[in-house]
């Protein structure tokens, strides 16, 4: 016998999310599956809170810092990375949560769920076109940064444990990586 998982589409996803069924319910929509989400650990939660503060503080106003939002992606994709650096104004959000052309940059961070955001995730971000995808590996720490897209596949991969680097769309400022996974 072979189950086949029901697809759903991101407006089906939101009719059910306004019927209040996921309420209580920690989930995202993957590739029109509604996947659960991993409880957020301590350090998790803290080094991510943190990230946000330095990030937001380096960005000023001329991008938006949103920690665990949903993004749609036309994939039929709505997950909720950790931080999603975004286009500003925040007001524009009003009526749709932000597309790929409104994403600067996301970042996962990862305890128990390194291999989902480096395989599943990241083919996800991929596909929908996000320019730049960083996972925080509290495992080891080390931040792993995923650029140069090409064809729904990122084709460069760096590993960094200390030193500053520069997103893509903002060369010009500076990011100490052992400030993602430091306090």
């Amino acid at each position: 016998m072979t189950l086949t998982a029901a697809k759903w589409t991101i407006d089906e996803y939101h009719q059910l999310v306004e019927t209040g069924l996921l309420d209580d319910k920690r989930v995202e929509l993957l590739q029109g599956i509604i996947v659960d989400m991993a409880p957020e650990g301590m350090p998790h939660a803290v080094y991510c809170s943190e990230s946000i503060k330095y990030l937001r503080a380096l960005l000023g106003d001329r991008a938006e810092v949103r920690e665990a939002h949903p993004i749609t992606l036309p994939n039929d994709s709505e997950p909720e990375p950790d931080i999603a650096v975004v286009r500003a104004p925040i007001r524009q959000y009003l009526t749709h949560h932000p597309y790929p052309a409104d994403i600067f940059w996301l970042i996962e961070y990862a305890n128990t769920t390194l291999k989902k955001d480096i395989t599943e995730k990241k083919w996800v971000y991929a596909e929908a076109g996000i320019e730049e995808y960083w996972v925080v590996n509290l495992q080891t720490p080390e931040l792993i940064v995923f650029r140069d897209l090409e064809s729904d596949t990122y084709r460069a991969e760096t590993i960094l444990t200390t030193g500053n680097i520069s997103p893509l769309s903002f060369a010009d400022i500076q990011i100490d990586v052992t400030k993602l996974f430091t306090i």
